[in-house]
């Protein structure tokens, strides 16, 4: 029997009991790992683990990124969640490109836009704004990975 992976639990446990903008904060941190791990890929001399790293971990970040788009209520959010849908359909045909022709143009000019929404999400939350801007804020269900 397979002895549980304690980090695991600890993150089916957290994205269980976080609130939905935590949940969103997740999300990008987890999208912004599975970038950076993905990157690492391209160092690697094995082209069969150098192309499945890359593959797999970009395929990870469009999990979330769809999953970002799909949480948005566009009724509800107005400009701002049309904006991030459109934002979100860009990365997902960028990553998608790079994945395919196994190029790191996409990912590194994703990331410091991921990293910007990321940031300014962060500071929302800390900042006590966190109340539904816009009525913008997704709803993600996160899965145990």
């Amino acid at each position: 029997m397979p002895v549980p992976n304690p980090w695991k639990s600890y993150r089916r446990i957290a994205a269980q009991t976080a609130p939905p903008g935590q949940l969103v904060l997740m999300l990008f941190d987890g999208a912004l790992n599975s970038l950076d791990r993905a990157l690492l890929g391209f160092g690697q001399a094995d082209l069969a683990e150098r192309n499945a790293t890359i593959h797999n971990n970009v395929q990870h970040t469009l999990n979330i990124v769809r999953e970002l788009r799909f949480s948005l209520d566009l009724k509800a959010g107005g400009q701002l969640a049309e904006t991030l849908c459109n934002l979100y359909c860009y990365f997902e045909r960028r990553l998608t490109e790079s994945n395919r022709k196994k190029s790191r143009d996409g990912i590194d000019e994703i990331i410091p836009m991921l990293k910007q929404l990321r940031d300014a999400w962060f500071q929302m939350l800390n900042s006590g704004a966190a109340a539904n801007p816009a009525n913008a804020l997704p709803q993600p269900q996160l899965s145990a990975e």
